[in-house]
């Protein structure tokens, strides 16, 4: 069975996401009865809503539109990482209100859709500290590039709990990256970080990847952060780019092949239950 940290819901009547206008096949609703309906039958029993960078002015709203589908009868949800603004100073009145909201696990500001320096700024990072010691995650979801970028907060910050999204998003499409797989060994040694294995194959030629394809990436991301420090994701709807919900659970089965129980129980929902105290 399947713990699922990273599904998005997309539903354009409720909110507004201005990043869908020109993001091709994505630009569409992706609702929660779609969702669940392939996660049931996929062996998924758990999953937290990762926020979906709509408006500004939307952020909240995202959130407790999210409570309301987790209040439906046996609903998949479980919690959510909620979209957050480090570098603005109304940050800290958000964060004590998101503290006294157990529904929320954690934050995420994507970085690789902003100016490197919005996260080299003073503001940001003072904002970020204030993260420490709380219960609250923060989602690191950069290119292999920005890597560095990300050692740089991780080691700022080493009593806040990071979690690193995609891998890294790896080039698939490409041969393996020195820079990815420096950058993955590199900031896999700050124990404040775990690594999501999760929709790699969005980043993979839709029409030709294998898991033979997957394997390295994968194997090199287990490699460097160990199995207590894994946690698995759909990236849902993102995932239906390289094929499907049905498509990356099947290839995730066949690249854990060959590991122990204890391993895949770990990557599989373990270390995500105890990440969040779920």
């Amino acid at each position: 069975m399947l713990f699922d940290s990273h599904l998005h819901i997309v539903d354009r009547e409720k909110l507004a996401y201005p990043w869908l206008e020109g993001a091709g096949a994505l630009d569409r609703d992706s609702l929660y009865e779609d969702y669940a309906r392939e996660a049931h039958r996929c062996g998924i029993t758990d999953t937290l809503h990762m926020e979906v960078d709509v408006a500004e002015g939307d952020i909240e709203r995202e959130t407790d539109y999210i409570k309301g589908l987790n209040r439906k009868p046996g609903s998949l949800i479980r919690g959510a990482i909620a979209a957050c603004r480090p570098e603005d100073a109304g940050f800290p009145t958000y964060l004590e209100r998101m503290l006294a909201d157990p529904f929320v696990k954690g934050f995420r500001r994507v970085l690789h859709v902003v100016p490197d320096d919005i996260s080299e700024g003073t503001l940001f990072r003072e904002n970020l500290k204030r993260i420490a010691g709380t219960r609250l995650t923060f989602d690191l979801c950069v290119l292999p590039h920005q890597i560095s970028k990300a050692i740089a907060l991780v080691d700022l910050n080493p009593d806040v709990q990071f979690v690193l999204d995609h891998c890294g998003v790896p080039a698939i499409k490409k041969q393996l990256s020195e820079v990815w797989s420096a950058g993955i060994s590199d900031i896999a040694k700050r124990p404040n970080v775990v690594v999501k294995i999760s929709g790699i194959v969005a980043y993979a030629d839709p029409d030709s990847w294998t898991v033979d394809r997957l394997q390295p990436f994968v194997e090199h991301s287990i490699a460097s952060f160990g199995w207590d420090r894994v946690i698995w994701g759909s990236d849902w709807p993102v995932c239906t780019l390289g094929g499907g919900l049905s498509t990356w659970v099947a290839a995730t089965h066949a690249l854990m092949q060959g590991t122990s129980a204890d391993e895949r129980d770990r990557l599989y929902r373990l270390n995500a239950k105890r990440l969040w105290s779920l």
